[in-house]
């Protein structure tokens, strides 16, 4: 061989080691998403609420699916405590590599803000939507064989009558922000009655200790079924398959009426878009499922999907209307 070959031979063989090394240093600064297919690993989801509760039970519903359909692993990370504040500041601190997701509420995503001077995360920045899963209509009930009232126009009526001498249960802060809004919209002086949970509501509507509550579909229609509650007006602006002949307080003399819980599905701001997309997507075919839809219906939620965009956008108009009640009505944290 002589001197000339040799150099070239050697000239070739560190232009390839050169051009392998640079391939292995770009393939280290490419995104997650670009190195392998997503999912690759067990996805997180944060539900800022203690196991059992509605929004757990949603989630591990609606979890089961999307592991079936992704063939992955979805772990529920409960971090519950402040009204939803701890496991959504843990979310918002998360990476945004596509493997943590939080459940966030009209609590965590609309009212907190208003509610807390600290909440350790900001819904509108930290955030970004990824799919509606439902919402959760509230019902005006009575147990009062006494209440001339089978609905929403008479109960206005018997309030103006009688003012502030009607008590409404209300057990949560959800309970006291469609209060304010109803008191304030129906021109319905009745006076609300703050309970810790709807169990303790429950005993003292039933009980005869009040006369009214507001409460979840979930707490109240049990009762209703039986016969120990009558059901005046459910808070959707529409009515729902969930409580049949039940109209909505919209169509009762307060139009336009429409204030509900709901719970969605978010990411960490900056999750790469293409992860974000197509996790919403197998949501939307979860929700399509007859057998979760029934299941989330027996537990309170109308099944109501919404795409990234349409999530983001439903949320920041969300934000003013619950701040604005919450600001004006002087309701507080818990």
């Amino acid at each position: 061989m002589t001197r000339h070959a040799t150099y070239s031979s050697r000239r070739r063989f560190l232009q390839r080691g050169a051009a392998a090394a640079a391939a292995v240093l770009g393939a280290g600064t490419l995104p997650v998403g670009a190195q392998q297919a997503w999912p690759s690993r067990p996805i997180r989801i944060i539900v800022p609420y203690a196991a059992g509760q509605g929004a757990d039970v949603l989630m591990r519903l609606i979890g089961h699916e999307l592991s079936m359909s992704l063939n992955q692993s979805i772990v529920v990370d409960n971090r519950a405590g402040a009204g939803g504040n701890i496991g959504t500041a843990a979310g918002a601190r998360s990476p945004a590599d596509g493997y943590t997701f939080v459940l966030g509420t009209n609590a965590t995503h609309a009212a907190n803000e208003f509610l807390f001077s600290a909440p350790g995360f900001n819904a509108a920045s930290d955030f970004d939507g990824v799919a509606m899963l439902g919402l959760l209509p509230m019902v005006f009930c009575t147990s009062a064989p006494d209440l001339p009232a089978n609905g929403i126009a008479e109960l206005i009526a018997q309030a103006r009558a009688k003012p502030g001498t009607l008590n409404v249960g209300l057990p949560s802060t959800t309970a006291s922000v469609v209060f304010a809004q109803f008191v304030k919209a129906a021109q319905a002086p009745l006076f609300g009655v703050k309970y810790k949970s709807s169990s303790q509501s429950m005993t003292d509507l039933l009980g005869g200790q009040i006369p009214l509550a507001i409460d979840t579909v979930t707490a109240a229609r049990p009762q209703i079924a039986a016969g120990k509650l009558r059901a005046l007006g459910i808070t959707s602006l529409k009515a729902s398959e969930m409580l049949p002949g039940v109209r909505p307080v919209s169509e009762q003399g307060v139009p336009g009426f429409d204030v509900v819980a709901w719970d969605a599905l978010f990411a960490p701001r900056g999750t790469p878009a293409d992860v974000v997309r197509k996790l919403g997507e197998h949501v939307q075919r979860a929700l399509q499922q007859p057998e979760t839809r029934s299941r989330m219906l027996e537990i309170g939620v109308e099944p109501l999907f919404m795409g990234p965009a349409q999530l983001d956008a439903f949320v920041k108009a969300e934000r003013p209307k619950w701040g604005e009640i919450i600001k004006a009505a002087d309701i507080r944290g818990d």
